[in-house]
């Protein structure tokens, strides 16, 4: 067990993009010009390698470049949590370790699936977050997402945060995600150190009513969220509702039109980086959309439409 102080994390965790140039290779310098604008635009900490960052595109040894070359850029300005997701327990443990040995704050893993089919039982699951927190002493979150398919009760996540020592975090993206945030708090007691809203802040203000004291969404707009959630933590209800009506029809474009490519296009749009190249299979946003995109956007007047300008 760690002797040493631990630290919460709260606030605006942004999902990172991966960036590539116009042939899909990576691009470094845009990787970093990326997280610089992330900080620049409020980010609480970041949080690299997830699904919206197209994790499931890249290569190990990618993987690990990326990781290690944000880890290093960012050089502790901001806490980075590393997403380090695989089916198998061994796995997953040292794609861990090797984040905490770098630098990272937290990981965030998803229980064990593959494809439509493939999953463990509960106690199955039990014992691979246990694996990967006896390899580490960083936080683990638990992503609670419909992309795994894996039923994750309250009951069971509240016993693991009460068992599992490093187990403390919680990205709840199901339906309903308020009513499940609070019943989690409420059976996990301090042990549920901290519940996360995602899904690209869709449901924000229910899920901070519910007690969510951190939101890991797209990373095109941190000052847009930082003007929900700061205003609502400060006991400023009215103005974090204003705020929340006024960021909604982004949010939601994002959420239901651009899914993870918005960020990127926002991005290119605004100079942060040269090409907005997701990886095939995956088709390049529509011009329709993208316009709409930008058009309320615009409205909004976002860091990351003047930043790089």
């Amino acid at each position: 067990m760690t002797t040493t102080a631990k630290k919460h994390y709260k606030g605006v965790f942004p999902v990172a993009p991966t960036v590539f140039d116009a042939d899909g290779r990576l691009d470094l310098e845009g990787q970093k010009r990326a997280i610089d604008f992330m900080i620049d635009a409020g980010s609480h900490g970041v949080c690299i390698l997830a699904n919206f960052s197209e994790q499931f595109v890249l290569t190990d040894d990618e993987r690990d470049l990326v990781m290690t070359t944000v880890l290093e850029h960012v050089a502790g300005r901001i806490p980075v949590v590393v997403t380090t997701t695989h089916f198998s327990t061994f796995i997953c443990a040292e794609r861990s370790r090797r984040a905490q040995d770098k630098g990272a704050a937290m990981v965030m893993v998803m229980p064990p699936y593959h494809g439509a089919t493939f999953r463990v039982p509960e106690g199955a699951i039990y014992d691979f977050y246990r694996g990967v927190s006896d390899a580490i002493s960083i936080p683990i979150m638990v992503q609670d997402a419909p992309v795994a398919g894996t039923p994750l009760s309250v009951a069971f996540l509240a016993r693991m945060a009460k068992e599992i020592e490093n187990l403390a975090y919680f990205k709840v993206e199901v339906p309903r995600a308020a009513e499940k945030l609070r019943a989690l708090i409420d059976a996990g007691g301090a042990a549920i150190e901290g519940p996360w809203d995602g899904e690209e802040a869709i449901t924000l203000m229910a899920d901070l009513d519910a007690g969510a004291t951190g939101a890991m969404t797209g990373g095109g707009y941190p000052d847009g969220i930082r003007q929900i959630m700061d205003p609502y933590f400060a006991g400023k209800r009215e103005q974090a509702i204003d705020a929340y009506q006024r960021w909604l029809p982004l949010i939601n474009y994002e959420n239901r039109q651009a899914g993870l490519a918005a960020c990127k296009v926002l991005m290119k749009e605004g100079g942060v980086i040269k090409h907005d190249t997701l990886r095939a299979p995956q088709p390049a946003m529509h011009p329709a959309t993208r316009a709409g995109l930008i058009e309320i956007a615009r409205r909004l007047d976002p860091v990351v439409l003047r930043w790089g300008r």
